[in-house]
């Protein structure tokens, strides 16, 4: 066979076989390492300590700050009511008027009677110098008037009663009675209910465990007291519009109901345009203490086995997996916060658990699941 045509016939074969080791050449050197590919990606936090003020929001109702049921002093048929239903009163205007013409005549007769009983006791008392009379007499005649002005005291009361005065500043609801309704002291049930609205309390319960882990922290030194903003109570009402005005906590209640292991707390809040009334349903915040250097982690790096227990992973020094076990108080928007477990500088892993198990090497870069706009400290989620 001639030469030319056997070199015609391998020059394909040998550009493609260079054409393959150039290929290989290079996939080599691009190609990463086996230590390279063993090495897993993860996200990221690295925690902060930052101080935080605990808040807590608990359900509660309104009640009026005082609350007066107008009731008769003297029996007797009413005459007028002298007020609208549903305005407000001040204490000392008149209600209602009771028919006072029985209770002008005894008055009339109780003068006349002081009048005779004092004049006499005045002449005895001369007489008496003198011993024309005896002193028993005296006595008696002295004893006569007294009793006298008793009854014309007594007589002046019960007809200033006629008169039916509010004895609070209020607002007063509806009359149970109309004119020509005969009323009587004692009577069980009221003529009107008057309450006072400004200010207003606000009724609300907490859990005793609630107050027990509080009282524990401030002693272990893990909370601080917020001084005087402790005392002080945020208020949103039912259809979730904050109202303007700040309240302050009056008391907590002595003793625990034994039904539902809840304490009864009472704030009062300023109410001068009258928006909250008796037996509305709000929801108030209060200010429980701050922790100067809480801890609060991401939820996506926190997680919970099958019986509860909060863990999280993180990334050493070594850049080695690490399991916590922590514990958790409550949410604060997008975040726990954490009481034991975590601390400042620690790096917390929110992404990338599919790779990764404790032990395992890994390469942390800054998390891309985060919401970097984190709520306002205090806001319990």
């Amino acid at each position: 066979m001639p030469a030319m045509p056997v070199r015609a016939a391998l020059l394909p074969v040998l550009l493609i076989a260079v054409a393959l080791l150039s290929a290989c050449g290079k996939e080599e050197e691009t190609a990463p390492s086996a230590a390279e590919k063993s090495t897993p990606e993860v996200g990221i936090v690295t925690l902060e300590a930052e101080p935080f003020t605990l808040t807590t929001e608990l359900p509660g109702r309104t009640a009026a700050y005082r609350v007066a049921e107008v009731r008769p002093q003297v029996n007797g048929i009413i005459q007028k009511r002298l007020f609208k239903e549903g305005s407000d009163v001040k204490a000392g205007d008149q209600l209602y008027q009771i028919d006072p013409a029985i209770y002008e005549a005894t008055l009339g007769s109780a003068k006349a009677v002081q009048a005779s009983t004092k004049s006499l006791a005045d002449r005895y008392d001369v007489l008496v110098k003198e011993n024309a009379v005896s002193r028993q007499a005296y006595d008696e005649a002295r004893a006569s008037n007294m009793q006298a002005e008793a009854a014309l005291e007594r007589a002046r009361i019960d007809l200033r009663y006629t008169k039916v005065l509010a004895p609070i500043s209020g607002r007063i609801g509806r009359s149970a009675v109309s004119e020509g309704a005969l009323v009587s002291n004692g009577q069980a049930g009221a003529m009107a209910t008057i309450q006072q609205l400004d200010p207003i309390y606000v009724d609300v319960t907490q859990p005793a465990r609630e107050l027990l882990r509080l009282r524990r922290d401030l002693a272990a030194g893990r909370l601080e007291r917020a001084g005087d903003n402790a005392a002080k109570v945020n208020l949103t009402l039912e259809d979730g519009t904050v109202y303007e005005h700040d309240g302050t906590l009056e008391f907590s209640e002595v003793s625990v109901e034994a039904g539902t292991g809840s304490v009864t707390l009472r704030a009062v809040f300023p109410n001068p345009d009258k928006i909250l009334l008796p037996g509305m349903f709000v929801h108030a915040e209060l200010v429980a203490g701050t922790r100067s250097e809480a801890i609060l982690a991401p939820q996506q790096g926190v997680t919970r086995t099958p019986t509860g227990a909060a863990t999280a992973l993180v990334v050493n020094g070594e850049n080695v997996v690490e399991l916590r076990n922590i514990k958790v108080d409550r949410t604060v928007g997008n975040r726990w916060l954490v009481s034991e477990g975590l601390n400042a500088g620690d790096r917390l892993i929110t992404e990338g658990f599919q790779f990764i198990r404790p032990g395992a090497e890994v390469k942390a870069v800054p998390a891309g699941n985060i919401d970097q706009a984190a709520p306002q400290p205090g806001q319990e989620g």
